[in-house]
């Protein structure tokens, strides 16, 4: 895993009338990614937003943008999003028919591409794709609404990954989003995780600034 840690604030749990104050706001306080859910109505039971709003997040974003699909044809989709200047496209393994070949497009479209395990998928369905990917992402809840408990056995899929990356000898980043907070965090960063998206702990905190610093604070200290 990376000897750092990022913190991806997910812009579901912002103000959407007041999106880029959003965004400035956890990027002055440290944030290293601005987390982008990509919701259809088809693949999970929510609508969110689509290209156009990528596309205009890229444009007053000081941090890359970490556009999230949960779309029911990422092999025809994930290039609207590579071209609205996404700086990483994951997707999920249980949607995409043609996985490697799609991957692969949005590497060469200049992002970087991810994969998405939900709860309930093995994690040897992304044994053979792990080389050629920058990020695997690990819901931790079930993916399509913010606010969600967090399932306790996400934490035993992340060590799982972490030994499969280094008996393959790769080093993609190992993220998990969906009931990470200051408690959740530090045990899922023990197992291997190195990329923590949080909505609701930062954006509907108080303070999001401090919730942020608190949360990194709390996970740094168990950087394996």
């Amino acid at each position: 895993m990376a000897n750092d840690l990022f913190i991806a604030p997910s812009i579901l749990s912002a103000d959407f009338t007041h999106l880029a104050d959003a965004v400035a706001l956890v990027e002055d306080a440290g944030a290293d990614l601005i987390h982008v859910d990509v919701m259809d109505g088809h693949f999970v039971p929510n609508l969110t937003i689509g290209p156009p709003v990528v596309k205009a997040l890229k444009r007053i974003a000081r941090k890359p943008l970490d556009v999230h699909l949960m779309v029911s044809d990422p092999d025809r989709t994930a290039m609207w999003y590579v071209d609205a200047g996404a700086d990483i496209v994951t997707v999920h393994v249980e949607a995409s028919t043609h996985l490697h070949r799609t991957v692969e497009a949005i590497r060469a479209g200049g992002s970087t591409p991810g994969v998405t395990l939900n709860p309930g998928t093995p994690v040897s369905a992304i044994e053979e794709i792990l080389p050629y990917v920058g990020l695997v992402l690990v819901m931790s809840v079930n993916p399509g609404f913010g606010g969600q408990s967090f399932i306790e056995t996400s934490v035993a899929k992340v060590a799982e990954i972490s030994a499969l990356c280094r008996a393959l000898r790769v080093a993609p980043r190992i993220e998990v989003d969906g009931g990470i907070d200051a408690n959740t965090a530090p045990r899922v960063v023990s197992a291997g995780a190195d990329t923590l998206v949080a909505g609701n702990a930062i954006f509907c905190a108080e303070d999001p600034a401090a919730a942020l610093k608190e949360l990194r604070a709390r996970a740094s200290a168990h950087l394996v």
